[in-house]
């Protein structure tokens, strides 16, 4: 062994290793070998930005295996990946080798590689090259400037607003854009509007849709029709009259296909198509990169997963278009080869795009040796590279106006025809945030001309309500740090988990909502910090940064630039008050914990004593909200809204309206378990009592003795109302009264699966959201909203969460009541069943050996506890228990795969009462 190569991962170490063959050893050093110390002066600015490093515990072994290993080598290869980060980690390596004296008379080289396959590998080891002193400095930069902002201005933030976490150089701004949409979204209110759509047939007698977009010659903005009467008028309008078709316009449109993926991009399409973090993105895009094994070969699947280029490599272009002419056709390859370029200018644009490493190795061609998520993320990339060279989509879009005879009302009907689908045969890309109006793109319309007269049908006003912006979700949240140029690929899914487990924000319905924490933090640094959560501030340090990286700027001379104003701006609150920091965040967040009520009822009076005002203030546990006339009056809740439905919900149920099907009322209400939505019975289905009703007496006794008066059951007609628990992570301030109907709806109908034909189902169940299609249930992810998953969605989940509700195993017909014996798995262990009878198996027995006999033996152990002792009584005088008969709630329950529990007898009456309940089992 002559050589020692370092790379990060086992993972890719055991891939290279097969490539190079004997006489290489390679070797992985998991990682960053070493780090600055998490403590205060591990950055000195006043020593020239001098750092001190340190090899934590772990990190120690895999120094010295390295160094043990080196004692025979002639050179050393630092194979890192290539990229600032992985430059960084080469170079700790061989500055750690050096202080320990392990490099004497070995050769250190820098080798790097876009895609882990033996052409490329063996291609880069006859290349090597040195360390980048640019790239370190840029990480030096980068590393310091992080360092000294966090263990700077976190101090600053636990001393004047307890309770916080920390504060991060671009996690704060980050935090920053999901409170300022917060904030939009709290700020928004709704505009009523209308809109007619009014329907027509053509000579040929095809029905055309058509909607209002002129009256009595003018033009119909978004708010001409703001109430139901003007929209009505409208609708008069349109119904009488003969309507013709004044034109018909068509036009020829192309759509190109998007670039091949860059980090962010695949992370933004992972997030849309897949439902996954970024974080989860990169660790299956990691594993695709280092290598898996196919057909007894390990090898890397894509190219490096951290760039900002969208250009591909000569022969990648030409091995892609060779992959389209056979297996799509000529049409739908372009006559010369697509060549992108992006605007990044980071060291990193020198990368090519995430693509396959051989686009002849299709999904299905690797599918039995990938599990499901990396086989999707590799189907993912290998479309989109394809479908990149790809000739463009030809689409005919046609518009057709409908005018009254006297031109006092004109309607317009659009549509668009794919004439050729080009790349679209193969991908298309999603998008966020879309309009919620009609898609018109697969809409074909019928065949007319100038002229021709209409027949008048169905005329249709429908309400609206302009809708907020929407809060950020993962893919957009990216999309948008890539536009304002914070952050850097490597960087997007560190920045997501961080405010995450910070929590600072929270994820509801795959959007981010800001905790009040992360909310107090922002403003705490928009009103001392300002300049430092400014995105252009932000930006263009991520520039000098890049500039560093290439050389044309001196990593010291940006630190000390950055640190002269930081290190003044810290200075500067050291006189600062807490009350001072609380005046500005009252200021700031007033409106958020204090909003309007509907009734013009003051927020800020104090709902104890009615004379102080609600405020703002600190504790050594952090932020709440109390009452001015502290410590007269003692009100005190925690740093939350009080209409949210949360701790601080009213007992009082929050009034949403009324259902149109039943006139009942519905409304949001807080019970021991939780927040929930009720929906009251209409009063007309609630029974009075008898006018003349009297109470009858109790019978006399036979023997003349008194006796106690026995408690009766209260019995009642009357419907109960219909109720639905929140599920998790649904904000409670969000419901009104269309979102609490389709709560109270569910289960919902989905509808058929593709291949079985079976209905699937979603609804709320005692363990939260599922998904049902026929015996196969599986839970909905808190990530999926029940009331909009869809049909694609739901046959993902069941296919690889979805369990079947196992029949367990026969043993036999009892011998007295010839009803089936089964052992089944349940969820508190496994337990016998016959007819309603149901025992836990005693511990120690084997389900999978368990006989007939012995399962007799066990019921019949488990029915004997229900019996009466000698006398007719039970212990201690108590009634005897009865083995509780199995409902429709029982056997759900057993569906549940609840397996019976054994009443002790301190526990009976417990157990009878549920039984009477019909929720449980002796």
């Amino acid at each position: 062994m002559n050589f020692v190569v370092v790379v990060e991962s086992p993972a890719k170490a055991k891939t290279i290793e097969k490539y190079l063959g004997e006489g290489y050893l390679v070797i992985a050093s998991y990682g960053h070998i070493r780090d600055l110390p998490a403590k205060d002066g591990s950055v000195r600015p006043d020593e020239d930005f001098s750092m001190d490093w340190e090899v934590d515990d772990k990190s120690e072994k895999h120094i010295r295996d390295i160094a043990s290993a080196l004692r025979n080598a002639e050179r050393l290869y630092l194979a890192t990946d290539p990229d600032r980060e992985g430059e960084a980690i080469s170079w700790h390596v061989q500055e750690e080798l050096q202080n320990r004296k392990a490099l004497d008379g070995i050769e250190v080289k820098r080798v790097t590689f876009n895609e882990i396959t033996k052409d490329a590998v063996l291609t880069a080891m006859r290349n090597p090259r040195d360390v980048d002193g640019e790239l370190v400095d840029a990480y030096l930069a980068r590393r310091a400037l992080d360092y000294l902002v966090g263990f700077t201005l976190s101090p600053v933030l636990w001393r004047k607003l307890p309770g916080s976490r920390s504060a991060g150089r671009v996690q704060s701004v980050a935090l920053r854009l999901i409170c300022e949409r917060e904030g939009e979204v709290e700020r928004f209110r709704s505009r009523e509007y209308w809109t007619v759509e009014a329907d027509f047939l053509t000579i040929q007698g095809t029905p055309l849709t058509t909607h209002l977009t002129h009256l009595a010659g003018k033009k119909l903005d978004k708010f001409d029709l703001p109430d139901e009467t003007t929209a009505l008028a409208a609708k008069a309008q349109v119904e009488t009259g003969s309507f013709t078709v004044s034109s018909v316009e068509r036009k020829k449109t192309r759509r190109f296909p998007a670039p091949p993926f860059t980090t962010s991009t695949l992370q933004q399409e992972a997030s849309r198509k897949l439902h996954y973090a970024a974080k989860r993105t990169m660790q299956i895009a990691q594993r695709l990169y280092e290598g898996v094994e196919v057909e007894g070969e390990t090898v890397g699947l894509i190219t490096y997963m951290r760039t900002d280029g969208v250009q591909m490599a000569a022969e990648a272009i030409q091995a892609v278009r060779e992959m389209i002419g056979e297996r799509f056709g000529k049409p739908y390859l372009p006559g010369t080869p697509r060549l992108y370029k992006t605007k990044a200018k980071n060291a990193q644009e020198a990368h090519e795009a995430i693509r396959p490493t051989d686009v002849y190795r299709r999904p299905e061609d690797v599918a039995p040796f990938l599990d499901r998520d990396h086989l999707r993320l590799y189907e993912l990339v290998w479309k989109r590279t394809v479908a990149s060279q790809m000739e463009c989509a030809e689409l005919e879009q046609v518009a057709v106006d409908v005018i009254r005879e006297d031109g006092a009302a004109t309607l317009r009907a659009t549509g668009s025809i794919v004439v050729f689908d080009g790349f679209l045969k193969l991908y298309r890309e999603d998008r966020d945030d879309e309009g919620s109006g009609d898609d018109d793109t697969d809409r074909i319309l019928p065949a007319v001309g100038e002229g021709d007269a209409l027949r008048p049908g169905q005329v249709r006003p429908e309400q609206h309500f302009t809708q907020p912006p929407p809060r950020y979700s993962e893919a957009s949240l990216v999309k948008k740090l890539e536009e304002l140029g914070i952050g850097r690929p490597s960087t997007y899914a560190n920045i997501i988990a961080v405010l995450q487990d910070r929590n600072y924000v929270r994820i509801d319905a795959r959007r981010f909502i800001p905790e009040d924490r992360g909310r107090l933090v922002t403003a705490f640094l928009e009103s001392f910090f300002n300049r430092y959560v400014q995105y252009n501030f932000t930006a263009e340090l991520e520039n000098q940064l890049d500039e560093i990286s290439g050389g044309r700027i001196d990593w010291k001379t940006v630190l000390r630039g950055f640190w002269e104003d930081f290190h003044g701006a810290v200075d500067g609150t050291r006189e600062l008050r807490v009350s001072q920091v609380l005046d500005a965040l009252d200021q700031d967040l007033g409106p958020h914990f204090f909003p309007e009520d509907v009734s013009g009822k003051d927020p800020r009076v104090c709902p104890t004593c009615g004379e102080g005002r609600l405020g703002l203030r600190l504790s050594k546990f952090g932020a709440f909200i109390g009452c001015s006339q502290y410590p007269t009056c003692r009100y005190t809740r925690p740093l939350t809204v009080a209409s949210e439905g949360g701790a601080e919900m009213a007992e009082a149920a929050r009034e949403l309206g009324c259902d149109s099907a039943t006139g009942g009322l519905v409304s949001l209400r807080k019970g021991p378990y939780g927040i929930y939505v009720q929906l009251d019975p209409p009063a007309s289905a609630v029974p009075a009592p008898p006018a003349n009703a009297t109470p009858e007496p109790p019978p006399e006794p036979a023997d003349g003795k008194p006796k106690k008066a026995r408690k009766t059951r209260k019995t009642t007609d009357a419907p109960k109302p219909k109720r639905v628990s929140l599920p998790k992570g649904f904000d409670p301030a969000s419901v009104d009264l269309d979102r609490a109907l389709q709560l109270l709806a569910l289960p919902r109908e989905i509808g058929s699966h593709p291949e079985s034909n079976v209905l699937i189902t979603v609804g709320v169940g005692r363990f939260g959201p599922y998904l049902k299609c026929g015996d196969v249930y599986t839970s909905l992810p808190a990530e999926d909203d029940v009331l909009t998953v869809g049909m694609n969605r739901a046959v993902d989940l069941l296919a690889n969460g979805g369990k079947a509700r196992a029949p367990g195993r026969a043993l036999g017909d009892h011998p007295d009541t010839g009803k089936p014996v089964t052992v089944r798995a349940g969820r508190f262990g496994p337990y016998v069943k016959c007819g309603d009878l149901m025992a836990t198996l005693p511990k120690g027995a084997d389900p999978e050996t368990i006989s007939l006999a012995e399962a007799l033996e066990i019921l019949k152990a488990k029915a004997a506890k229900g019996k009466p002792a000698k006398g007719g009584k039970s212990a201690k005088g108590a009634k005897p228990v009865k083995a509780a008969k199995a409902t429709k709630s029982d056997d759900a329950v057993a569906k549940e795969e609840m397996s019976p529990g054994t009443a002790t007898k301190k526990s009976a009456p417990k157990a009878k009462s549920q039984a009477a309940k019909g929720g449980g089992q002796s």
